[in-house]
């Protein structure tokens, strides 16, 4: 901290500039393509609901959206917002509470914000930038690697999104099914 001389019996003041806050809403498709929007204003209900809408019309296929009990998520308010996507084919599977190690989203925002954008202050357009950089290396140059330990005849399974497929890199017992969606 550096001192500061003022008149004795004036006050000295300093107006803190606080940086704006990037909000980014993602889903991991399970073809291993991810979509992300980027906000530079807090997220609500609203501003989720409209991303999903924007994901039924940039996905073909029918869509079953993995949510954990956020409270964008279950607002009851938003309810009519809900039923209107469930109209248009959408169906969604709620999370158990407090359980963000089954979030496969969780990973991929520690992922982004410990390991794969470094560690400095950014300038908004900077940020912008690198948060576009992630989203077009998805499955190329940035990678997530979800173990599974299967206690199976001593096996460990691998799996890792790689070019938009889920890829086995060990072999798998017969009697074991392993399903990802």
């Amino acid at each position: 901290m550096r001192p500061i001389w003022t008149k004795r019996g004036e006050v000295h003041t300093i107006t803190a500039k606080r940086a704006q806050r990037m909000n980014v809403i993602g889903a991991l498709l399970s073809s291993g393509r991810l979509v992300l929007a980027k906000l530079w204003q807090s997220v609500n209900g609203r501003w989720f609901f409209g991303f999903l809408m924007a994901l039924l019309k940039r996905v073909s296929k029918p869509l079953v959206v993995i949510l954990d009990n956020a409270s964008i998520h279950t607002a009851k308010k938003l309810k009519p917002y809900w039923d209107l996507l469930e109209e248009k084919g959408m169906q969604f599977y709620f999370l158990p509470p407090y359980s963000p190690e089954l979030n496969r989203i969780e990973l991929l925002w520690h992922k982004m914000k410990y390991e794969w954008l470094p560690f400095k202050t950014f300038m908004p357009d900077e940020l912008e930038q690198a948060i576009d950089e992630i989203g077009r290396g998805f499955g190329e140059k940035y990678m997530l690697t979800l173990l599974l330990g299967a206690y199976v005849a001593n096996t460990m399974i691998e799996l890792k999104l790689i070019n938009e497929n889920m890829v086995i890199r060990k072999n798998i017992p017969p009697n074991l099914r392993v399903i990802f969606s």
